[in-house]
This record gives C-alpha cells, structure tokens and sequence, in this order.
C-alpha cells in the first residue's frame, strides 16, 4: 500500500506545464504528438501543453509566478527574458542545460546569457535572405546580389537612376537594429551616443539614397513597413527584398511571374559580422517552479528542443533551428539541381543562421517610446526636413533626460 502511495505522489508531482504563444491551430498536431510521445516514454510523468496568444503571455506569466503558481517552462523572446531575468522573474538554466549545452548553436547561447548565466533553452530563430529581381538587376547593370550595406544603397540608387523603381525598403522603424548591426552603438555608460560622426553617416547614405528614389517611400517609416515591401516586390516595383525565407514561399504562391525572375542570396553580414533579422524564440524557466521539480523540467526541456523536435518543428514552421546538427541537417544545407529562388533561400538563410543575433537595446524601461524619438529623428533626416546631426543630437538629448530621470528613481 505504501509503495502505491509513494508511485501516486510521485506521478502528481511530476505534472509539467509548458507554454508556448500563438502556436494553435497550425501546430496543434506537432506539440500534441510530441506530448504524447514523452509521456509514453516516461512513466509517471504527466505534461501539459497551453497556448497563449502572443500579446498576452506576458502578463498571464507574471500573475502566475507572483501566485506561486508558474508553468515550468514558457515560450519567450530575448528581449521579454533579459526583462524577467533582470526583475527576478526566471531562473538560470545552465545545471539543466546538463550536456546538451554543446549541441546547441553558440549564437542561440549567448544572445540567452545575461549576467553571465543561461536563461533559456534555445528552439529556433529567423533570418533574412535578400531576394532581387533578375530583369530590374539586368536593366540597372548590376552583376551580382549586393556583398554590405553600402552596395546595398548603391545598387538601390542605380536601380531608381536607371528604371526609375525602388531598389530597398529597409525596416526604418527598427534603425536601432541597423545600427548595432553596423558596429554604432546607440547606448553607451547609460547614455544615448546615436548622435557620433558614424550615425551621422549612416544615416546621410539613407538620405542621398531617399532624394534618387532608391528607397521605396510607401511606409518607409511605419512600425511593420513589411506588408508594403512584400507588395511592392510582387508587382515589380521593387528591386530587392530583404525578408526571410518564408517571403519566398508567399512571392512564389501570389506572384509567380516575378518569382519567374526571383534569384535569392544570404543577406550581408555588418561588420559586427551578425547577420540580419535574427529573432531567437527559447524555453524559459519561471522563478517559483519546484524545486524537487527542476530535474523532470530539465530532462524534458531538452527533450523539447532537442535535434529530432526542432528539426521537425523547423520544418513546418520554416524557420531555422538552434541545434547545430539540425541546423546542418540537409534540408536546410543543400540546394537541389535546377533549385528555384524558394528552395535557394532556405540554403541562403542557413549560411546566415550561426550568425544570427537578436538585437536590441537591453535594461531600459519604456524602451519603445524612445525608440520613437530616435525613427522621428531618422525620418526628419532621410527625408531632408532637418539637418541629420541636428535631429539626431535633438533626439539624443531627450532620451539621456528620459535616462537620467529613470536613474533617479
């Protein structure tokens, strides 16, 4: 009788709870699948799935943990885990992370190091290929898919100068982004330095390429210009895409006469050498999970990012995983004979993958707010309604007064 006590406390405290976002209906049938195939290999061990929408997980997560109640792992983004990690909120990983910690992509670690310790369990990340129109490239003269960011624009000004299309829509409402890619930092000692001889210039070369036409204008400027990009580059008016590979698949099923004519190339690298549009999604652990617990949670943590899963979820879901053997997995490595652009961009997309970053600018409360200030300043300047070193230093200023009130409190 005691022995059947003791098998039934032990089954009902190994009961995990792991939440993912915005993965119904799609990949209902992935996770149900791979529940079942855990529980069946572990005995006693009872797992349950929950789906949140994205823009509710996070505050679902913090009543829970300030409960005593959290799921034992829970899907997030870089930026949400450097903010609960920073308030307290998560624990490190690195004992769970046990001897898997190799097999994950070093890239996919340490954008989850903060303080020196692991936070997360890496799943998959995105990247972006440059797609470009063979017959706008034909008709400007230009020989090959741009190598940096400076062939980039010129080839975008060429294109305006010689057909009289848009060459780029970069995503300006994310110019923090670029400009950390681009090696310029846009806080340093806790102070906002976006305003130095090298933004300056970087954001002169957006201008000279806005005033010949080289930028593509609808929404250059808008939170998400991607919508705008993609249709423009399906009707023609666009030269080049910078997108990941899921863009492709999208051109090819809308727009089959321009994916006729589509060719695909890795994006450049900055010179930080960190590629563009890297997004890592990981398994967190919620501070307040059991202690007696953690042992179960790790094992199947990494059951639930482990080469097999993520592979097969990175199929389906066309992303990249965060495994290095999965992520050399032939699927995304080889280019089959006679390969068209969509196939090209997975492959295009893998040589970027151990390069790829999340970027953005860690530990500021009411970040998006000051990013807001700085597009304004970025667009005054592109579009020639301010000097580019009056805006930036203009915006500077109110973002280190917002910064110093911050430390004050």
């Amino acid at each position: 009788m005691t022995a059947l006590l003791l098998a039934a406390s032990a089954a009902a405290a190994d009961k995990i709870e792991f939440w993912t976002f915005s993965m119904k209906p799609k990949f209902t049938p992935y996770y149900e699948t791979l529940v079942k195939n855990y529980e069946a290999a572990n005995p006693g061990v009872k797992v349950e799935w929950v789906d949140f929408p994205w823009d509710i997980i996070q505050t679902k997560l913090v009543t829970r943990i300030v409960a005593g109640k959290p799921p034992a792992l829970v899907n997030l983004n870089v930026p949400w885990a450097d903010e609960f990690a920073r308030d307290g909120l998560l624990m490190p990983v690195d004992a769970m992370l046990a001897d898997a910690r190799p097999r994950y992509l070093a890239s996919t670690l340490e954008d989850l190091t903060f303080n020196g310790k692991t936070y997360g369990f890496p799943m998959y990340s995105n990247v972006a290929v440059i797609a470009y129109n063979t017959q706008i490239f034909k008709a400007a003269a230009i020989p090959h898919a741009p190598r940096d960011l400076d062939e980039q624009l010129l080839f975008a000004r060429q294109i305006a100068a010689r057909t009289g299309k848009a060459g780029l829509c970069p995503a300006l409402s994310k110019i923090d982004g670029l400009m950390m890619q681009q090696g310029l930092a846009v806080i340093a000692n806790g102070k906002a330095v976006f305003n130095s001889p090298g933004h300056v210039a970087l954001i002169r070369k957006l201008a000279e390429t806005y005033k010949a036409g080289g930028l593509l204008k609808d929404a250059l400027f808008a939170e998400d210009n991607f919508p705008a990009a993609i249709d423009a580059y399906k009707g023609g008016r666009l030269g080049m895409l910078l997108a990941p590979p899921t863009a492709v698949k999208r051109i090819e099923s809308d727009a089959k006469d321009i994916y006729a004519i589509t060719d695909v190339a890795p994006a450049p690298l900055g010179p930080t050498g960190i590629a563009d549009g890297g997004w890592l999604i990981h398994f967190g652990v919620p501070k307040n999970v059991d202690a007696k617990l953690l042992p179960a949670v790790g094992k199947f943590a990494r059951y639930l990012t482990n080469d097999a899963n993520q592979l097969a979820f990175a199929r389906q879901a066309s992303v990249y995983p965060a495994m290095a053997q999965a992520a050399n997995d032939p699927f995304f490595t080889t280019v089959p004979p006679k390969a068209r652009a969509a196939e090209k961009a997975v492959a295009a997309g893998a040589v970027s993958m151990p390069h790829s970053h999340t970027l953005y600018v860690a530990g500021i409360p009411d970040y998006d707010e000051l990013r807001r200030y700085l597009v304004k300043a970025v667009e005054a300047g592109v579009t020639g309604k301010q000097d580019i070193q009056q805006a930036l230093d203009q915006a500077v200023a109110i973002w280190n007064k917002k910064l110093a009130a911050q430390r004050s409190h």
